[in-house]
Formats: C-alpha cells, sequence, structure tokens
C-alpha cells in the first residue's frame, strides 16, 4: 500500500473534527508525522519500503479478518441446511421402519393364525363329512367371575343351533345356548349353568359341573367312589346332545377336572352340525 498525499489529507480532515487541548495536540502531531511521511515517500527513502511492507501485511491481514464472516457464514448456513435435511430424511426412514416393522407383525400375525386354522382342519376335519363340521371365530370372550361364554362368528345363516356341541382339536369345550342370524353365544364347560353328563375312563358315571372357575367339578358320582388323580373324563352322550367318548379333561389331586382346552385361549373352535338340537338347554 502506497501513502501518498491523499493519506495526509485524509488524516489532516480527521485531525481537524478533534476538539479540546488534547485533541490539538494530536492534530498537530498527526500534521507533523504526515508531512514527514510525505517527504519520506517524495523522496524515496529506503528505509521507507519495509515500513509500508509492514503495514501492507497489517492491512491485508485486517482485510483477510474482516471479510472472515463474509465467508464463513454462508458455509455455516449451507451446513446447517444440510443438517436439517439429513434430519428431515432420518425422521422419514424412520417412519418407514415402523411401517414395515407393522406390517412384519400383521404378516407373524396372519402366520401364526394359519398355522393355528392347519392344525384344526388337520384334527376336527379328518375322515369326517366336511359339510357337517362348522369352523368359527372368536369374536367376543365374555369373562365373569362365575359367568364363563363366548361369541363366535357364525349363527342360524348357516344352520347352527342351540343345544349344538362346540369342540377345538376335538375337545369338548361347552354347547351353543343363544343364536342369531350372523353369531352365537356358547356356554363353556366351566360355566356356573353348565352341566353335562360324563363318565370315567373306569367307567363311572357323574355330572361335569361348571364351578365359575378354570376347573369344573363332579357331582352324582357313585356311592363310596373316591376320585383320584389322573382320571380320563369323556362325554357319556345320555343326553343325546354330546358325542359319546367326546374327550373333555382329567382329574388332578384336588378331586377337580383340569380341561384339555383352556377356556381362556380360544381363538377358533368347531361346531358339530350333525347334532340335533334340543331346544333351550
Amino acid at each position: 500500500m502506497s501513502v501518498s498525499r491523499d493519506d495526509f489529507s485524509i488524516a489532516f480532515r480527521s485531525a481537524l473534527l478533534q476538539r479540546g487541548g488534547a485533541q490539538k495536540f494530536s492534530v498537530l502531531s498527526l500534521i507533523f508525522l504526515a508531512l514527514i511521511i510525505f517527504f519520506l515517500d517524495v523522496y524515496g527513502a529506503k528505509f521507507t519500503k519495509p515500513i509500508r511492507g509492514f503495514i501492507n501485511d497489517v492491512v491485508y491481514r485486517v482485510t483477510f479478518l474482516a471479510s472472515t464472516p463474509s465467508r464463513f457464514f454462508p458455509q455455516v448456513s449451507n451446513d446447517i441446511s444440510s443438517f436439517l435435511n439429513v434430519r428431515e430424511e432420518n425422521k422419514k426412514l424412520k417412519a418407514e421402519i415402523e411401517k414395515y416393522k407393522s406390517l412384519e407383525l400383521n404378516v407373524e400375525f396372519l402366520t401364526d393364525e394359519n398355522k393355528n386354522l392347519q392344525k384344526i382342519l388337520e384334527t376336527e376335519y379328518f375322515n369326517k363329512n366336511l359339510s357337517n363340521i362348522i369352523l368359527a371365530k372368536v369374536l367376543v370372550d365374555k369373562n365373569s367371575p362365575f359367568l364363563k361364554s363366548i361369541i363366535i362368528n357364525k349363527g342360524t345363516q348357516i344352520g347352527i343351533l342351540k343345544g349344538m356341541p362346540v369342540t377345538k382339536d376335538n375337545y369338548l369345550v361347552g354347547r351353543v345356548v343363544e343364536t342369531n342370524y350372523l353369531s352365537s353365544r356358547v356356554l363353556l364347560l366351566n360355566d356356573l349353568n353348565s352341566r353335562i353328563p360324563v363318565t370315567l375312563d373306569e367307567g363311572a358315571q357323574a355330572i361335569l359341573s361348571g364351578s365359575g372357575s378354570n376347573n369344573p367339578i363332579l357331582e352324582y358320582l357313585p356311592e363310596d367312589y373316591k376320585v383320584i388323580e389322573d382320571i380320563s373324563v369323556f362325554a357319556s352322550g345320555k343326553d343325546g346332545i354330546f358325542s359319546p367318548g367326546t374327550p373333555i379333561g382329567k382329574t388332578n389331586e384336588n378331586g377337580e377336572v383340569d380341561l384339555f382346552v383352556d377356556p381362556n385361549q380360544l381363538s377358533f373352535v368347531t361346531v358339530n352340525l350333525n347334532v340335533q338340537s334340543k331346544g333351550d338347554l
């Protein structure tokens, strides 16, 4: 950078704008310094070149620092914008992942349901007339302290009537006690109002009565008959409703009956249309 007459005039005007005694001294000092620099520059004194170079270096550094914000902030702005874009993309990717997780869970549920249906088909329909066996899905589980029943998605539309037996995996779970056009209510074996004639594997006859708990009890056993553990219980068929020999459960150490099918874990059941309705049972 070159020190010229313009520099001298600028310094002189700046000094004149100052006020006060100390400021007048500063004005004179600046004028004197400007005159010295002016004459040195005019006559080309050699020692002014390093000074000029130093001043130029200082000016260049100050200019670089002063221009740094104009170069830095656009870059910061671009970085922030890129960060926000990446964050938004990350949110979208997370939403897509959750969506695919939900779809995967749905597929897993349908796969399990299909396996259950295949199992029912293999056990219930084997060597049977398919037209007389109705597969139904449990819609509602009416569970209360003593009343145990379920609602299934089949009714009189396909021929279901009151009194028809309901099974799962060839095990007896209850009977139809109420029918609608598209649904039916099934009274489970452990319902307080359930009473069915049964036979034990030793030939003894009894009545299986629901107790409101998961385990029905045996009533009206022969005199002096002692119930021991692990005796199989079957439907006797004396009521003309349940098929004779349909397995129900086994006795436990408390003299109750452990059902082969947990009444709290019913998803699909089958209704046997071969059995004639007995009216209001």
